[in-house]
């Protein structure tokens, strides 16, 4: 099984791409990296991101289209990472930039990441694993 892998950290600097090959070897799952890439963020899009970052504010409107925005630059990203899989991905993993957690008495209680998968969905035309 091929799966290309998209991820973007607290840093929010770049969307991360690799790509991998997955066999099963009896009881063993082995690994066969096919490639990596990494597709920096403009300053725009950083600046759009920090702006709904807590302690700042935002609005519903500024989080959706920042989220479709986001699904968009991970749908290119996972082509590139398709293209690293020697043009054929069997699953996406994408979890998308992550905006928030929401920590309650030391506890995670949830978390949102923005980056549409649908979008990831429509560019490569395999499944997606997200959030």
């Amino acid at each position: 099984m091929r799966v290309v892998g998209l991820m973007s950290g607290t840093s929010y600097d770049a969307v991360d791409v690799v790509a991998a090959e997955f066999t099963a070897e009896g009881e063993t799952l082995r690994l066969r990296p096919l490639g990596s890439r990494s597709l920096p963020y403009d300053d725009g899009l950083r600046a759009e991101i920090a702006g709904l970052l807590p302690p700042g504010s935002t609005t519903i409107d500024a989080v959706c289209r920042l989220d479709n925005r986001l699904g968009q630059l991970f749908a290119e990203a996972a082509a590139v990472g398709v293209e690293l899989a020697g043009g054929r991905a069997d699953l996406v993993v994408s979890p998308g930039q992550t905006v928030f957690h929401w920590v309650r008495e030391g506890r995670a209680q949830g978390t949102l990441q923005l980056g549409a998968p649908a979008w990831v969905a429509a560019r490569v035309g395999v499944p997606v694993l997200s959030d």
